[in-house]
């Protein structure tokens, strides 16, 4: 059984996917990784010209917002992955451009270590799956599902309460705490990244899913990614203040 705590891949996707019609048509492993591939230039280059244009800065929450919606569409409306994929990554590349910029300013030098550890750690663990080293046996994806789900539910708990004015203030400060809660949340971040290989490895394997999916596929684990790299600009930050 296919599972993963990325939304945009939830167990059910490939499974209700219709089938292609001919062979031509069909979700490939090649195919998905060039439109990952293809994505992430995307994503690059918008946050590149974002940053290049630092009067642009206010487009953050705006481009996060644009993100949410097309991300929302997406996961309702697969068959327009084609058109939303590309659209979700400039969005995130503008949001991406913004927040780095703002990052890079209190804390010169941390954007080029949380872009360098991002893609890292994605080829690290690309190359530990396909190596098998870490094994993606049915209790390690329950494991990670949960955990990102109690990662989801304590993120929600803590903007709420700061909507009503008690701030979860552990969690944003420098302690070591809060450092600590940081790591695990970059940790599970990373950890998706393996139930995605592992996911689009299956569906692309099924050998009957329409193209498509393909730039779906490829939306899913732009999700993740860029959480991680958020994740991981947020600790160094932590760090940078200690």
């Amino acid at each position: 059984m296919m599972r993963t705590s990325n939304p945009a891949l939830n167990a059910k996707v490939f499974q209700s996917a219709p089938r292609a019609a001919d062979a031509s048509g069909v979700m490939t492993l090649d195919g998905t990784v060039n439109k990952t591939l293809l994505s992430i230039v995307i994503t690059t280059v918008a946050a590149w010209w974002t940053w290049s244009h630092p009067e642009m800065a206010a487009m953050a929450f705006p481009s996060a917002i644009i993100a949410f919606i097309i991300g929302i569409v997406a996961c309702f409306a697969k068959s327009w992955a084609p058109i939303l994929t590309p659209g979700y990554a400039v969005a995130e590349g503008f949001f991406l451009g913004s927040i780095s910029l703002m990052f890079e300013t209190m804390y010169p030098g941390i954007v080029f270590q949380a872009v360098s550890l991002t893609f890292g750690t994605l080829f690290a663990l690309l190359l530990a799956y396909k190596s098998k080293l870490i094994p993606v046996t049915q209790n390690f994806k329950l494991g990670i599902v949960a955990a990102t789900g109690g990662i989801a539910v304590f993120y929600l708990i803590a903007m709420i309460m700061g909507m009503f004015g008690s701030p979860v203030t552990f969690l944003h400060g420098s302690s070591p705490l809060s450092i600590g809660i940081s790591a695990v949340v970059v940790v599970i971040a990373a950890l998706n990244l393996v139930l995605d290989f592992d996911f689009i490895e299956q569906g692309s394997n099924s050998g009957n899913l329409p193209k498509y999916m393909e730039w779906y596929a490829a939306f899913g684990l732009l999700v993740t990614l860029v959480w991680l790299y958020i994740e991981i600009l947020h600790l160094l930050s932590k760090l940078r203040e200690r």
